[in-house]
């Protein structure tokens, strides 16, 4: 008689073989394409600045294009799915949370440090406040119950 032996399968293929958590349903479409949208914005206003008149203002440039580094990286965590992108995601949206906060709280309290705005300056009033709001929503959105 021969015997079949199940052989368990690696931890990184069965983490594999599960399908990922759509992050990218009902409201989290339209955090995906507001995301887009700041990558957009903030890419073309850091790459123009960087390119044209870096030494006018590196600091503001600099943390401009932080700005649309953070903002590619959880547009494609979100589009990408699955629990290891949510997290990353969750991560990176509290980050840019505090990013927000500081810069913001930087551009109020030493204005001449900022010759020119950034993407965060005073909690990004430039964009509407929509960088100070769009990380509170995506951790709210990143945190919501799974299914």
């Amino acid at each position: 008689m021969s015997e079949t032996r199940q052989v368990p399968e690696p931890a990184g293929e069965a983490a594999a073989a599960e399908p990922r958590r759509k992050l990218v349903t009902g409201p989290g479409t339209l955090l995906v394409w507001v995301y887009g949208v700041m990558v957009v914005g903030a890419v073309s206003r850091s790459a123009y600045q960087i390119a044209t008149e870096f030494d006018r203002a590196p600091l503001a440039y600099t943390l401009s294009a932080v700005a649309a580094v953070v903002y590619a990286f959880i547009t494609y965590t979100l589009v990408r799915g699955g629990e290891r992108a949510r997290v990353a995601a969750l991560v990176c949206c509290a980050v840019e949370l505090v990013g927000v906060v500081l810069v913001g709280i930087w551009t109020l309290a030493d204005p001449s440090a900022f010759p020119d705005s950034t993407v965060w300056s005073e909690f990004g009033r430039g964009y509407l406040f929509i960088p100070v709001i769009l990380p509170v929503t995506g951790i709210l959105w990143l945190r919501r119950p799974r299914a």
